[in-house]
């Protein structure tokens, strides 16, 4: 079943399903809600998604999980050094779910602890998308420096300690969790193994440490992504 579709009515769906998603589940989510959420009439959700809900909730996910991987080399690319910018980009992370009131930040890690066992279908759909998040963020990792292989286990244990971190942060309501995990993974970076990068220019290494690093060009200071952040998740509200 084909989920790409796209028009204003169509989008205004995914992107109500997906803030509905986070907020509660998929479980929780009704096609009423979406409905009223995205201003749509039921005759038009079900035009555009004859599949309904779980169509809806595919399309949902996939979006805003292409959405979401971007966010890490905004976080990051303003550090030359990848030891500094993981452990701000965890910093980030923290203040953010701090700020928005220990919102939960991304509906695919809320969908997928969720129906891994109950919706076979849908898990197919996260685990796609997980996969992704993997090849993206194992080639960000390769550019800035680590190893391929380093590079791909580097990427599962950020994603891993980042969305163990949002629950424990979420639960506690502190952001102890993420900035310690965050502090873990800039420590386990310091153990992997880099390779050599075909653009010196774009490289430096830190003499106290030896580790390499990139910085993206473009990009004067951490502000920038910090404060994209805030644009770029989906956390809106609907009238």
């Amino acid at each position: 079943m084909s989920d790409s579709v796209s028009s204003p009515t169509a989008d205004r769906i995914v992107t109500a399903t997906a803030e509905l998603m986070r907020r509660q589940g998929y479980g929780a989510t009704t096609v009423k809600q979406i409905t009223a959420a995205a201003r749509a009439p039921i005759g038009s959700l079900y035009h555009h998604f004859p599949g309904g809900k779980q169509q809806i909730a595919a399309s949902a996910l996939r979006s805003s999980g292409a959405a979401y991987i971007q966010l890490l080399p905004m976080l990051m690319d303003p550090y030359p050094d990848l030891h500094e910018a993981v452990s701000c980009a965890f910093t980030a992370a923290a203040e953010q779910i701090e700020q928005s009131g220990w919102m939960n930040m991304c509906p695919v890690g809320t969908v997928a602890g969720e129906i891994a066992d109950s919706e076979p279908e849908l898990r197919t759909v996260t685990a796609e998308v997980i996969d992704d998040w993997m090849n993206r963020g194992s080639a960000y990792f390769r550019t800035r420096g680590l190893a391929p292989d380093a590079a791909r286990g580097f990427t599962a244990a950020v994603l891993g300690a980042l969305e163990g971190a949002f629950i424990l942060s979420r639960t506690l309501r502190s952001t102890a969790p993420l900035i310690s995990a965050g502090h873990a993974m800039a420590a386990y970076l310091d153990t992997l193994p880099t390779v050599e990068i075909d653009t010196p220019a774009m490289m430096s290494r830190s003499p106290e440490s030896g580790r390499t690093s990139r910085s993206a060009p473009g990009n004067a200071g951490p502000s920038g992504p910090v404060a994209s952040v805030r644009t770029a998740r989906m956390g809106q509200e609907f009238e």
